[in-house]
C-alpha cells in the first residue's frame, strides 16, 4: 500500500494515510475510460430535437397543379420535403440516447481514474474541508493555497457551505462521494478528497 500525506486547508501536513492498491494502483486502460465517458455523455443528452415530417406540416391537402400538360414536374403536395416550407425528410425526432455498461466495468473505470490522478501526483487528501460561512472568496483562497486553478473536490457527505461557495468559482466543482464519476475526475486535472471519503470509496468500489 502507498502512503499519502494528509493535509489541512492551509496545505500543512497533519498525518499520513495508507491508500488501498485496489483503488489507487490499478493499471489504467484508456479504452475502458473512453467507453464509460461516452456512456455518461450519452446519458446526459436531452434528446428533445424534433422536426416535422411532410405528414405533420400544416396544409398540403390540394394538388398544386394538374398532373400533365403544364410543362412542370409532377407535384402531389406542397408539403413535399423538396419544397420550401415542406416537411423534413429523415429529420431528428425525440429519442432516448442513454444506455448502460456493466456495473463491473463502471466500477473498474472509476478505480482507474482515481489511480491515474494518484500516479500523476494530482491527488490531495484533505483531513476535512470546513467553512464557517458561504464565501466564494474563502473557497478561492484555499484553492490558491494549493495553487489549483481547476480542481474537483469530493466531500464525504453533501456539504452545502462548500458547494455553494464554489458555485460561482470558475474551474471548480464540489461533489459528495455518492456523486463521484469518471467524467468529472478526468475533466478536472486536480482531485481533492476528504479523508473520510476513502472508506466510502472502498465500500462502494471494492466489491
Amino acid at each position: 500500500m502507498a502512503v499519502c500525506d494528509v493535509v489541512n486547508t492551509s496545505a500543512e501536513k497533519v498525518g499520513d494515510i495508507e491508500l488501498t492498491d485496489g483503488l489507487f494502483a490499478v493499471e489504467v486502460q484508456p479504452g475502458i475510460l473512453h467507453e464509460v465517458v461516452c456512456m455518461q455523455r450519452a446519458n446526459r443528452r436531452r434528446g428533445t430535437a424534433s422536426t416535422k415530417t411532410r405528414g405533420e406540416v400544416r396544409g398540403g391537402g390540394a394538388k398544386p397543379w394538374r398532373q400533365k400538360g403544364t410543362g412542370r414536374a409532377r407535384a402531389g403536395s406542397k408539403n413535399s420535403p423538396i419544397w420550401r416550407g415542406g416537411g423534413t425528410a429523415f429529420g431528428p425526432k425525440p429519442r432516448d440516447y442513454s444506455y448502460k455498461l456493466p456495473k463491473k466495468v463502471r466500477r473498474l473505470a472509476l478505480r482507474m481514474a482515481l489511480s491515474a490522478r494518484y500516479s500523476e501526483g494530482n491527488l490531495v487528501i484533505l483531513d476535512e474541508f470546513k467553512m464557517s460561512e458561504i464565501k466564494t472568496r474563502d473557497f478561492i483562497r484555499v484553492m490558491d493555497t494549493f495553487e489549483f486553478d481547476r480542481c474537483l473536490v469530493v466531500t464525504a457527505a453533501e456539504n452545502k457551505t462548500v458547494s455553494l461557495s464554489a458555485r460561482n468559482a470558475v474551474g471548480y466543482k464540489v461533489l459528495p462521494t455518492a456523486g463521484l464519476n469518471v467524467y468529472d475526475i478526468l475533466k478536472y486535472p486536480k482531485l481533492m478528497l476528504e479523508q473520510s471519503t476513502l472508506a466510502q470509496l472502498e465500500e462502494r468500489l471494492m466489491v
